[in-house]
């Protein structure tokens, strides 16, 4: 099963960009499809492939910071090609 996921990760300290940038640049590394925004980072996969992925970089995300929020939303499907048609 395909799923998108959209990610904004928000380190609660002073140095809080260089935690982004080197978790925005372990998911272009990945073997995902990453795309960017300036507000979210969206990543699409196999459900069974990314999560675990997911996991651990989050882990390791918040192993480097004394308090970070992760706010995460999860679609049943991969909208990697959605183009609006409005």
């Amino acid at each position: 099963m395909n799923i998108s996921v959209d990610l904004t990760l928000s380190p609660l300290q002073d140095d809080y960009e260089k935690h982004v940038i080197n978790f925005i640049k372990r998911l272009r590394a990945s073997e995902f499809t990453v795309l960017e925004n300036p507000l979210s980072t969206q990543i699409y996969g196999d459900y069974d492939v990314l999560m675990p992925f997911l996991t651990q970089e989050i882990k390791r995300s918040f192993a480097d910071v004394d308090i970070s929020v992760l706010q995460m939303k999860l679609v049943k499907t991969d909208r990697s090609d959605y183009e609006p048609d409005f």
